[in-house]
Formats: structure tokens, sequence, C-alpha cells
């Protein structure tokens, strides 16, 4: 009872500094975009640009909750615990969920030139209402977020985040080229004609990658040998769990029908979702479990 009393104003205090993370990303949002985010999505009802704002959203809460377990506060709280390591764990806390902000909106950039660099992004997305495109940016953004969340979480400093951030990047974008290339179909050209299955599936694996380089960055850093060797180790194995379990979706799950050709040309929105359940939640068990 008496840690509930000391924890639980802390909590809140965390809660009420998440709403206000959460309005500075939608007010750096509505700064960086050329439409109106709030007419695109109340007056035009445009799914899509939601679809967007809520992966971007997330993600900022992901990088939000990596920079609270920042254990910069320790024992030895008293009284509701609103002492001066509180608050300069709160202002660190503030400070890395700031330059989340920035981060998540330069991937926009990455997204459109790195991983969906074939068609232009934002004209499928304001113009088109592609929720396809967004599904996938959606993917981007919740990947992303993981990957800044594990970098800062734990004790390591702002320059060790920052390198592994980098990596993680790199193997998210890796991993994107690698499922077009594992994938029988062109997942642009799907994209690009509306199809919302591929954008879903390529999401739905995105955000699993971002779980697995999760896994590999998170922690104390204890050296950049056993570090970096432990990230590659994590990013191969969800390489290849990632695929296989493609696979394993189409032999075990869905055993009378192919998947790709169901996402592809049948445009099959469930089984997209089958698909993504199954890597986010094998992710999710990796996360866990190993």
């Amino acid at each position: 009872m008496i840690d509930i009393l000391t924890f639980l104003p802390r909590g809140l205090v965390y809660v009420a500094l998440g709403l206000v993370v959460l309005t500075l990303a939608k007010l750096a949002r509505d700064i960086v975009t050329r439409h109106r985010i709030e007419e695109e999505i109340v007056d035009k009802g445009n799914v899509a640009v939601a679809l967007r704002l809520s992966g971007y959203l997330v993600g900022v809460i992901l990088v939000f909750l990596g920079a609270v377990y920042q254990p910069l506060g320790g024992a030895g709280y008293s009284g509701l615990g609103f002492d001066r390591a509180f608050g300069l764990e709160a202002l660190w806390v503030f400070l890395y969920s700031l330059a989340g902000i920035v981060a998540l909106n330069l991937m926009r950039l990455v997204t459109d030139r790195l991983v969906l660099y074939r068609f232009e992004l934002e004209r499928e997305i304001i113009q088109d209402q592609n929720v396809g495109a967004a599904a996938a940016e959606f993917g981007v953004n919740v990947a992303a977020g993981l990957v800044i969340a594990g970098a800062i979480a734990g004790q390591g400093g702002p320059l060790n985040a920052l390198a592994f951030f980098g990596l993680g990047l790199g193997v998210l974008i890796l991993f994107a080229l690698f499922y077009e290339w594992t994938t029988p179909f062109n997942i642009h050209d799907e994209i690009e004609r509306d199809n919302p299955a591929v954008g879903i599936t390529l999401g739905g694996n995105l955000v699993a990658i971002g779980l697995v380089i999760f896994k590999a960055t998170f922690g104390d850093f204890v050296g950049w040998q056993e570090g970096i060797l432990e990230f590659v180790v994590y990013s191969v194995v969800g390489f290849a769990l990632l695929y296989v379990l493609r696979l394993a979706v189409d032999l075990v799950l869905l055993p009378h029908t192919r998947v790709s050709q169901q996402v592809a040309a049948g445009r099959n929105v469930g089984v997209a979702f089958v698909e993504t359940a199954v890597v986010v939640s094998s992710a999710l068990i990796l996360l866990v479990a190993v």
C-alpha cells in the first residue's frame, strides 16, 4: 500500500506529461504538413490520414515509454516522491520525447525515399485516400517508435542511443527491401493500385521487426562488442523468423489458399490481418520469452 501511495501520484504525473507530449506531437505534425489534418479527417473522412496520424502518435508514445524506463530516479523517495531526482527524471523523459517527435517527423522522408520510394506517398494518402499506403506508413512509424524506445531505455547515454537508433533504422530499411524481395508481387505496384491488404501486411511485418529490434537494443549498455553482436544476432533471427512465419501462415493456418494470392490479387483484408496477427504475436513472444 505504501508503494502504491508513493508511485501512483508519480504515475499520474507521467500520464499528464504523456498528454502534453501527444499535444506537442500533433502540433509539430500540423506545422510540417501542407494540408490541414483535422479537415482531412473530420470534413473529408480521409481514413488514410487518420491511420497515418494514429501510427505517428503511437510511435511518439512508444518513445515516451522508452524514456520513462530511464532509471534516473531511484529508491528512497520521500513523501510522494516529488523530489529533485524525480524532476530530473521527468525532464529527461520530456527531452527524449521531443527528440522522438523530431525523429518521427523525419521518418516521413525515410519512408518516402527508402521504403515506399516508387510513388509519391503524400499524394497517395491525401488525394487518393490510399489506406494501403497509410497502413504501410503506420507500420513504419510504430516500428521507428520501437527502435527509438529500445535505444533510449536503460542507462547508456544519448550518444549510445543515437548509435543504436541508426543501426536499428538501417535494419528497418533493409527488412522492407527484404520483404519486397521475398514476396511474389511488387508491393509498390499493389499499394499504388489502392490495395489495402498489401499495405496492412507490410505494415504488420514492419511492426514485428520493430519489436525484434526493440529487443536487440533494449537494456543497459555494457560494451560495444557485446552490444553490436547481440544486435546482429537478434536482427538475423528476426529476418529468418518472420520469413518462416509467413510461410507457416500458408501451410498451417490457411492451408487451402495462398496468402500472397489472396493479398495481392484478391485484396483480401481478412487474410492480411491474419498474417499481421501471426508475425506480431510471434515477435512479442520473442520479446518476452528470450
